[in-house]
């Protein structure tokens, strides 16, 4: 499987960015990271197939919103209220076993990264 991010860019505090992911094929799990700088990457937010088992990560929650469209084996990640500390590398991620997974070495598939700067 294959995954292909889209939709960083620059964005003032408080403003909003969708980022898109779409898989070649289908999966389960589908999730979303992010490395800040000189940071490791971190979970952000995941969503089973069926959309009916999200996670999110404390920092994001609130302000982003995850989903997903299966008929186009495609994962957004809405952010809201964007902050300068949201800036950072976001990596979508995809798995085929039905469990959600908040850890990122539980992901068999990855994108390449989408870069989110957020100005003050």
């Amino acid at each position: 499987v294959q995954l292909q991010a889209s939709g960083g860019g620059l964005v003032q505090a408080g403003g909003s960015l969708r980022l898109s992911c779409e898989a070649s094929g289908r999966t389960f799990s589908m999730g979303w990271f992010r490395r800040l700088p000189g940071k490791e990457r971190e979970f952000v937010a995941a969503v089973s197939w069926s959309g009916g088992t999200i996670r999110y990560a404390d920092s994001v929650k609130g302000r982003f919103t995850i989903s997903r469209d299966n008929a186009k084996n495609t994962v957004y990640l809405q952010m809201n209220s964007l902050k300068p500390e949201d800036t950072a590398v976001y990596y979508c991620a995809a798995d085929l076993r039905p469990f959600v997974w908040v850890i990122d070495n539980a992901y068999e598939f990855w994108g390449q990264g989408t870069l989110v700067t957020v100005s003050s």
